[in-house]
């Protein structure tokens, strides 16, 4: 699944920098995840760096776009221009 921030968000933005992705960015009221840059940090690091850094845990996963670690991995080798080629 790809995270989400929900209106429990304070803008505080130091989810922002952490993404690897660059998947966070500010939206009209509060911080918003690009679920199609968003791998729960899968490749970069062992856990999703903006829910270890956001001091409200506002960041969860996403109910509506359900991924699997698998595919979250072939979503980073995609964004970092690593696709296993057929």
């Amino acid at each position: 699944m790809a995270l989400m921030i929900t209106d429990e968000c304070i803008n505080c933005d130091v989810c922002e920098s952490e993404c690897p992705n660059a998947a966070i960015s500010q939206g009209e009221e509060i911080f918003v995840i690009d679920s199609a840059l968003c791998t729960e940090c899968i490749g970069h690091h062992e856990t999703s760096q903006c829910v270890e850094v956001c001091p409200v845990d506002c960041i969860v996963l996403n109910p509506d776009i359900v991924e699997t670690r698998e595919q979250l991995y072939e979503k980073y080798l995609t964004l970092t221009g690593q696709a296993l080629h057929s």
